[in-house]
């Protein structure tokens, strides 16, 4: 679906329709704010079709449209506050965000990863990477190290061309695995995923390993797989674009934070007598 506005008759006209039932303020108040605004032209309000709603999903429905769920924007909003409140008090503490969007209209996930130096995956989730990290640091090091000695040129006079190129292959495989992860040491703060459905083994290992997940999840989604979902159109670039901007906002607002923040000073242990 393509851009949607303010003017579109199923953009802010219609929500205001269905805000005289409960939700949504009244047409003049959702003009009159530049988030829920910011949201709409995004297309965020945009859910599944009603076929592959998730029962556990109703609360999160403002109604229907043409076959589609008409997501609620006040409670997005409200989820949305209480991950970026997660996520800057892990980054003010000097945690590690790791990144998860391995869709083509989550290409922008990458962006916002390296900004910040933190780990990112965007082809596929490897299995294990959290649950069995111990053999996965093993394999990151050695692709490392294989990926420094090709761009040194010490394996120039070691093997020839054949063999090189072996190895070059060897590299781009290992690359299309554990490229993003090379900042991963083990540690890990918060995980935010781009659609937990797409991405359910990560989730799972996540949850499993009692890390937070923060996810931008649609309508088919079950909200209680995900402790931080934040439900909208999470198929959609310009949509994904928004979630990953706030998330973005947030890490710069605490990073300066911690900058400004003044060391703290070893407190001296009371001499004995």
């Amino acid at each position: 679906m393509g851009r949607i506005s303010g003017k579109s008759p199923i953009g802010v006209g219609f929500l205001s329709e269905m805000a005289e039932e409960i939700i949504l303020p009244k047409q003049e108040e959702l003009y009159a704010d530049p988030e829920l605004r910011e949201m709409i032209d995004a297309g965020v309000f945009f859910g599944r079709k009603k076929s592959r709603t998730h029962p556990r999903m109703r609360p999160y429905i403002l109604g229907n449209r043409n076959g589609i769920e008409l997501i609620n924007l006040v409670k997005t909003r409200e989820d949305m506050d209480k991950a970026l409140a997660l996520i800057k008090e892990k980054v003010l503490s000097g945690g590690t965000v790791l990144f998860v969007g391995t869709q083509p209209p989550a290409e922008e996930v990458k962006n916002v990863a390296v900004e910040f130096s933190f780990p990112v995956v965007v082809n596929r989730w490897l299995g294990g990477t959290l649950t069995n990290s111990k053999i996965i640091l093993g394999r990151l090091d050695y692709y490392k190290k294989l990926k420094n000695d090709l761009e040194s040129g010490a394996f120039k006079d070691k093997y020839t061309k054949k063999e090189l190129l072996e190895i070059e292959r060897e590299a781009k495989r290992l690359g299309e695995l554990f490229g993003g992860l090379e900042g991963y040491s083990g540690r890990l703060d918060v995980m935010v995923v781009v659609d937990a459905n797409l991405h359910h083994t990560a989730v799972r290992e996540a949850n499993k390993m009692n890390i937070p997940v923060v996810a931008f999840i649609n309508t088919d989604t079950d909200p209680d797989d995900v402790k931080y979902g934040v439900v909208g159109n999470n198929k959609a670039k310009t949509s994904i674009n928004w979630f990953l901007g706030k998330i973005r906002t947030a890490i710069k607002e605490a990073m300066a934070a911690r900058q400004a923040a003044p060391p703290i000073e070893a407190v001296k242990a009371p001499e004995t007598v």
